[in-house]
């Protein structure tokens, strides 16, 4: 058997993003995929051709090859290849199988190759994985007689028992298929803190999932069974620890308790954002009723904002739009809020000139306001979405964006409903770089901005639970009938809902949409939290209980998709805090059973 795995050594890399790979044909990952290739070529002079363009092959043709694979890349901030592993899970036998894990030549490893396993070692544990496989090049003089390529054995050998890795001994896996072949590999186990061995039965499965799936075209059937039948000992023996002192199991697992917590990022602007006019519900005290909650159940860990060009805002929004946004809030002064009271006819050719007036040109309501600071905490809204958005292209499942103002009725050139800039879109619009994304909008009010911005495009699936607009803002969209056009045509889904409803009429129709959702197949989900649907919720007229958002969001989390959720409505400060509480407990228990 050919060696298939290089492990790299050092200390943490600062600014390196780890993101997996699941879809090679995406824009974004074929000029990585093309550098994968070169790595393994160079890496690995030994493999054919034809086996490194094959890869692209099992990511996506999982029932082939019986196994599911991933590729974990290692960027830095260039957005430069460092590193990066092939992962393999074969789910019948629930056991993961690193296949390759290499750095690009010519650069310093600095702890690449540890933060590589590392979030290879997490993914293991999210797929519930009795543990992970791979093979090393032996560090026994007897297996291998070059002096070089003996030390170095050892040192890989040595990092992989800081995680409690050690090869599987006395069997015969470590036995060359042609007799005088040097180097035969051991096969090393990783337990991930939880098993430090396993049974006879078992581990006959696994040599022999490994044996035909991997090297079938290499292996004769002799030496499978041979090397299966070679096992003897219940449970299987692993090597003794050779250069670390053995220790509790415990130590050996990575990160995860603090890592499977949920994402968090609170806009720590958005009182800057304060409109004092009485009626306004739309206040800062709502963002202190959700965190005063939601510290309690410690399912949350707290990231740092995050700052970011506006290009992703352009690509989501109007210049125009965005410009005049940005200068009549630095024009206006403290205190100063503008409301649109007119509404020209938007003529692009001879838009008003009055900053004031032009404020109609660009709202679809009388309600929302410019002042001083409205562009600031609505862009710091952004940069927090986006840095929720990084990690979880970094590996996170779940995350949590807690900002105001919200932003699900700004549509391309418009803003509205305390809305500027659609979050949710621009999250989407980010991730969808990476493969198919889905948002679920669950606020009590139609998600206008999405549907109009995605409306033409198939690469974004938008789902609105809301209200009717007969007599729910904004009224003039979130029709049943309206379901995209062109390329978009079949990719926007109303789900209108009557001006009564309770906890359970309301949880058929988020089956129905959830399972229109898995159809979809898409690689994240952005909710467009509201918490508006509450009862005696000053904007809504349902009555969702705490109960029925816990019920909410494990429905959600039972999709088991990477989720980005984001704060929308919700203006009913007594309960607003008890009801989001209530959400993502539900969200973490359904993601995690």
């Amino acid at each position: 058997m050919a060696l298939s795995f290089l492990s790299i050594f050092g200390k943490t890399f600062p600014m390196l993003r780890i993101r997996k790979i699941s879809n090679p044909h995406l824009p974004v990952n074929v000029q990585t995929m093309s550098r994968i290739k070169e790595i393994i070529s160079s890496q690995f002079p030994d493999i054919k051709p034809g086996k490194i363009d094959e890869i692209s092959a099992q990511l996506i043709n999982p029932l082939k090859y019986k196994y599911q694979a991933s590729i974990f890349v290692a960027e830095d901030e260039k957005s430069s290849i460092r590193g990066f592993a092939l992962f393999l899970y074969m789910p019948d036998l629930q056991f993961c199988y690193l296949d390759y894990m290499a750095v690009s030549p010519g650069k310093t490893s600095g702890g690449i190759g540890g933060a590589l396993y590392e979030r290879v070692r997490e993914e293991a544990e999210a797929f519930g994985a009795m543990g992970i496989f791979f093979e090393c090049l032996p560090d026994d003089p007897k297996l291998c007689k070059d002096e070089t390529t003996l030390a170095q054995n050892k040192k890989r050998l040595a990092f992989y028992e800081r995680y409690g890795a050690r090869p599987i001994v006395n069997t015969r896996y470590e036995t060359t298929v042609v007799p005088e072949d040097d180097c035969p590999p051991y096969l090393v186990f990783d337990g991930l803190g939880v098993r430090e061995t396993i049974t006879a039965q078992a581990t006959r499965q696994i040599f022999r999932a490994i044996l035909e799936r991997k090297y079938g075209d290499y292996c004769p059937e002799y030496y499978i069974k041979d090397v299966v039948d070679s096992i003897h000992n219940d449970p299987v023996q692993m090597r003794p620890f050779r250069y670390k002192k053995k220790t509790q199991p415990a130590l050996f697992r990575t990160t995860l308790p603090e890592k499977k917590k949920i994402f968090w990022v609170i806009n720590d602007k958005h009182f800057i954002h304060h409109v004092r006019e009485i009626g306004y519900v739309e206040s800062p005290v709502r963002i202190k009723s959700i965190e005063k909650e939601l510290v309690k159940t410690g399912l949350f860990r707290l990231g740092k904002v995050k700052e970011f060009s506006e290009k992703p805002i352009f690509k989501i929004h109007d210049p125009g739009y965005v410009n005049y946004f940005k200068s009549v809030c630095k024009s206006l002064p403290s205190g100063k809020s503008v409301y649109p009271y007119v509404f020209p006819i938007r003529n692009a050719a001879r838009p008003p000139k009055d900053l004031s007036v032009k404020a109609g040109y660009y709202c679809i309501d009388t309600f929302t306001p410019l002042n001083k600071n409205a562009y600031l905490a609505a862009r710091w809204g952004v940069n927090s979405t986006l840095t929720a958005a990084e990690e979880m292209l970094e590996g996170c499942k779940l995350a949590y964006v807690l900002t105001r103002p919200p932003g699900h009725h700004a549509e391309r050139s418009v803003f509205g409903g305390f809305c500027y800039f659609n979050n949710n879109a621009i999250a989407a619009d980010y991730l969808s770089l990476f493969g198919k994304i889905a948002i679920l909008d669950i606020d009590y009010h139609h998600g206008n901005g999405q549907q109009q911005i995605f409306y033409n495009r198939n690469d974004v699936f938008t789902v609105s639970i809301h209200g009717h607009p007969s007599f729910a803002y904004p009224y003039f969209s979130g029709f049943k009938e309206e379901t995209g056009e062109g390329e978009g045509s079949g990719y926007n889904l109303n789900f209108p809902l009557p001006e009564t409803l309770d906890g359970s009429a309301y949880r058929i129709t988020l089956a129905k949409a959830l399972t229109s959702i898995r159809k979809f197949q898409p690689e994240y989900l952005v909710v467009a939290l509201g918490l508006d649907t509450a009862k005696d919720d000053p904007t809504g007229s349902w009555t969702l209980s705490a109960g029925d958002f816990e019920e909410n969001g494990f429905m959600i989390g039972k999709m088991k998709l990477p989720t980005l959720v984001i704060q929308e409505g919700g203006y009913k400060n007594r309960s607003l805090g008890t009801n989001a509480r209530a959400f993502f407990n539900g969200l973490y228990r359904g993601h995690v059973d």
